[in-house]
């Protein structure tokens, strides 16, 4: 009875911050309240068969298992209780999607009562969460003679779980509402300072809009103005979504107005509406299809021409935009879903098609894209079974094929990669594939989401196709506080029984490793043909192809070791010119987008596409700083073209890392760790032998755009400007306004400094090292002006400075260094000026525990700046956070401002900032 008082308390407790009961997961409790749900005098048996019918998570959680056994027992009169029939016991048994729930139709659809046998037929009919041990048991009944088993299959072949549901509205009336003007980051949709909160829904639906009542005042009275109507929310001027897939940003968009998958599932919303000026980032547009939403590009401003067609610019040299049409707050408009227009007042204002085209419209229908992805995989294997062709159902994969034409680097990967597709058919880009996956990353302020999703589809165990997978604690690093307590290492408890590597051992054996995700997925992503998915938007690694994706992504491809996407158009990125001695290669990342948005007359060409960027002479290390940066670039992904000795010394470094968490003790029975250095050392020796070498784009593949960067021309430093003071609202916060470092004239304030996340490596550290001693002998002594934050990205960087004697150097102008032993349990609020070696991992730029002081101008080698991320909002100042390299960062903070010219200089005489040159080779085949 105890555990059933704790969560009455609970539930009081949750009525205080106006929440409902929290769903149950747990087999104790639910096993507590069918006791009283048996005992018919029970004080609390009529609230206990509400908790059982509307208020238990399904899926593979303990209390399922519990649920489905309770219902097979009433379906066949073991127990009897009034409210619940057998009929409805069937009926609950259909929301439970996959796990025990199937477990139990299939002993009811196999069993000796042929009238339970067919109507558990009925149910499982519907269901398309069946695994490998839910398949073997229907052949082998099937083999056996088993008429229930050839029926289930035979229905299965024609996939009538997916045929036999109703059609997608043909009209769908939506009313608007702009949640903000330019560029919306997921941040705003779930921010990174409530992570900790994800999984508990309908909490984590309170802090949509950053907590802004007013805003979710509004929306709720939009939706009681139309009650017929579902709610678009718009980025008006920008596009919505950009920052991150944040499956947590979709999830509260659904909450506040979508439809509701389940009667029986609390809190679990689907099929969103989302709209954008310039459309949705790619990554969360992917997460929108998890969904069954619908994301749009309004196209509703555009470029104001001339006569002559020419663009109008204004005083700034800016394209002047004009309305198009209207989508304020409150605009009725009409999806037609069948002519893909966009309807105002009875006229087509958009052609919408690229938001509904035939697998988006199957994703819809069917409530969400994992449905579609197992019903294929059951209507495979029951064709199979049965001896049959598999019949047409969904919309066939368009599949495109140019005669004569070469491949992209991309167009390579996923044709090697490519699964179900024509035999022997050679795919270009707008092709849709099913790859297999080599690697996935899990982060964790994601992972207990991504781990509910595998619950959810009742997964048990990581797919054997995977070559390697990672549970990162890089997130919650900084701060090891009584939510990451909670939270993290049942996280690592789940991801590591499924399978994956964790960066926390839940026996205690290995110490925590908190290095960034990214980093780990660089290091173990071990062939220049892999395909990678993570559950961040910065998984772009420099070897192979990766993909930042949603938590139920993440899910998928864990379970299935497979994703699906169309191939994507690639802009080949190039370089020519010298760098000068006293630049970054952070600066060549910036001067890319620069001088991108110049020559496409500030079109970004980029946005959605792959970047194949020929670096040619950098080591994976180094080359991630510029695939990392393509996620700001609104790139989908991004590809390194490496020269062969580069990439087989990137490898060699890979193969060492990897060794390094071997013995430690993080390999896993499965001695997935062994198995990427034996893949690491084959592909090496494929390299020198001449057998495969470095991947390299065809000659004559044909790219959206080229692009080539002129080395000569980056002068300066370059800043990444966040730009919060301009009249335009829709050009704050956009990554797109890049500015030399003579634009301060040396007298802008800088109140922090942050060196660290992904887009630092070795070699920054080196170099801050280096600025010190440096600084130290012109100026006699190192005094900081303004705090300097460092957090270097894993241990490997750390133990690597400690024994070349760099970390002695950082330690002595060092205020505070972080202690394993006793890490921080609260976040700072306060900063003195001095020097912060932090613990490895995100800290700063997650934006989630540790922020800069509100109003703060932030100089950081970080990778957001977006409005809250870093840095809030005081009452008398826009907090910003500019972006830029090390050398910068570390003056800055000296300094206490902007850097001259003349200063900077003199701080990195003699430092070698980069080795990067262009490669004198043709790096195609």
């Amino acid at each position: 009875m105890n555990i059933y008082n704790d969560y009455i308390k609970e539930i009081e407790s949750r009525k205080a911050q106006g929440l409902s009961p929290l769903p149950i997961e747990g087999a104790e409790l639910l096993s507590q309240i069918i006791e009283q749900i048996k005992d018919l005098n029970n004080e609390y048996r009529e609230e206990s068969l509400n908790f059982f019918i509307y208020n238990v998570i399904p899926g593979t959680t303990s209390a399922a298992g519990v649920k489905a056994q309770f219902l097979k027992d009433i379906i066949l009169g073991k127990s009897v209780v009034k409210e619940i029939t057998p009929a409805f016991a069937f009926e609950l048994l259909s929301h439970m999607k996959g796990g025990p729930s199937i477990e139990v139709l299939l002993d009811l659809a196999l069993g000796n009562d042929i009238s339970v046998a067919k109507e558990a037929a009925k149910v499982l009919k519907t269901q398309v969460y069946l695994y490998d041990a839910d398949t073997n048991r229907l052949e082998e009944a099937f083999n056996n003679g088993n008429e229930i088993a050839k029926e289930l299959l035979e229905s299965y072949a024609k996939a009538e779980f997916f045929t036999e549901l109703p059609d997608v509205e043909e009209e769908i009336e939506i009313v608007t509402y702009i949640a903000g003007v330019g560029d919306i980051s997921t941040d705003l949709l779930s921010p990174g300072a409530d992570a900790h909160s994800r999984s508990d829904r309908e909490l984590h639906g309170q802090c949509i809009f950053e907590h802004n009542k007013d805003m979710q005042k509004e929306l709720s009275a939009l939706k009681e103005q139309h009650p017929d109507k579902r709610v678009m929310l718009v980025a008006e001027k920008g596009t919505m979504g950009v920052g991150s897939s944040r499956m947590s940003g979709v999830n509260n968009v659904a909450l506040w107005t979508g439809i509701q998958a389940s009667p029986y599932v609390p809190f679990i919303n689907i099929a969103p509406v989302i709209a954008g000026t310039n459309g949705i980032s790619p990554i969360f547009l992917t997460t929108v299809g998890v969904t069954g939403g619908i994301g749009i590009d309004l196209k509703n401003w555009v470029k104001k021409t001339d006569a002559e067609g020419n663009t109008i610019l204004d005083a700034d040299g800016e394209p002047v935009l004009e309305e198009k049409y209207s989508v304020a707050t409150g605009t009725v408009l009409t999806i037609n879903t069948k002519e893909k227009k966009l309807y105002k007042d009875g006229e087509a204002v958009m052609d919408i098609s690229a938001a509904l085209t035939p697998q988006k419209v199957e994703f819809i229908r069917a409530g969400g894209s994992y449905a579609i992805v197992f019903g294929k995989k059951i209507q495979t294997f029951a064709a199979k079974v049965l001896g049959i062709d598999i019949p047409t159902v969904y919309a066939p994969s368009k599949e495109i094929s140019v005669e004569g034409q070469g491949l992209t680097a991309v167009e390579k990967i996923f044709n090697k990669n490519a699964v179900g597709n024509t035999p022997g058919k050679t795919l270009h880009a707008g092709s849709d594939v099913r790859v297999e996956v080599n690697i996935v990353g899990s982060q964790d302020t994601t992972g207990l989401m991504t781990s509910q999703e595998l619950e959810s589809m009742a997964a048990t165990v990581i797919s054997p196709i995977v070559d390697g997978a990672y549970q990162s604690g890089c997130h919650t690093a900084s701060v090891w506080d009584d939510k990451s307590k909670a939270n993290i290492p049942r996280l690592m408890k789940f991801m590591n029984d499924f399978g994956l590597i964790t960066a926390r051992d839940p026996k205690g054996v290995y110490p925590a490793m908190t290095d960034v995700i990214h980093k780990v997925l660089n290091d173990i992503t071990v062939s220049d043909w892999d395909i990678i998915i993570g559950g961040d938007s910065h998984t772009r690694m420099s070897k192979g192809v990766a993909f930042g994706a949603d938590s139920g992504t993440v899910a998928l491809a864990l379970a299935t070791g497979e994703a699906t996407m169309p191939i994507p158009q690639s802009v080949k990125v190039t370089f020519k010119g010298a760098m000068k001695s006293f630049m970054d290669f952070r600066d060549v990342v910036h001067a890319t987008q620069q001088q991108m948005l110049k020559q496409f007359g500030g079109e970004n060409v980029f946005q959605g596409r792959i970047i194949e960027v020929h670096l040619g002479t950098l080591t994976a290390d180094q080359a991630f700083t510029f695939t990392d940066w393509t996620a700001e670039m609104k790139a989908k992904a991004s590809i390194c073209i490496s020269e062969d000795a580069t990439l087989i010394e990137s490898l060699e470094i890979a193969k060492g890392r990897i060794q390094i968490m071997i013995d430690k003790g993080m390999d896993n029975d499965l001695k997935v760790l062994q198995g990427l250095i034996d893949k690491a050392n084959k592909r090496i020796a494929e390299i020198q032998s001449g057998e495969k070498p470095a991947l390299r784009p065809d000659a004559n593949a044909k790219y959206h755009a080229e692009v080539e960067i002129d080395l000569d021309e980056v002068a300066e430093p370059m800043i990444a400007d966040p730009d919060v003071n301009n009249e335009d609202v829709s050009k704050r916060y956009t990554h797109d306004t890049i500015r030399p470092l003579s634009y301060y004239g040396g007298t802008k304030t800088v109140d922090l400094g942050f060196i660290g996340s992904c887009m630092v490596h070795k070699g920054d550290m080196k170099i801050l090292a280096q600025m010190l001693k440096n600084i130290e002998a012109q100026q006699g002594k190192v005094e900081f002006k303004a705090p300097l934050v460092v957090a270097p990205p894993t241990y490997n960087i750390v133990d690597e400075l400690k024994a070349e004697g760099d970390w002695d150097v950082l330690t002595k102008y060092s205020g505070f260094e972080f202690d394993d032993n006793a890490p921080k349990a609260a976040a700072r609020t306060k900063y003195e000026n001095m020097l912060y070696l932090e613990r490895p991992g995100c800290n700063l730029c997650m934006g989630n525990q540790e922020k800069a002081e509100p109003g703060d101008t932030v100089m950081a080698t970080s990778t957001r700046l977006f409005q809250g991320r870093v840095v809030k909002d005081s009452g008398e100042k826009k907090g910003e956070s500019l972006l830029s390299s090390t050398p910068v960062v570390v003056l800055s903070t000296v300094l206490g401002r902007t850097p001259t010219m003349a200063e900077y200089e003199a701080a990195v005489e003699g430092i070698v900032l980069t080795k990067f040159t262009p490669s004198l080779k043709q790096l195609i085949k």
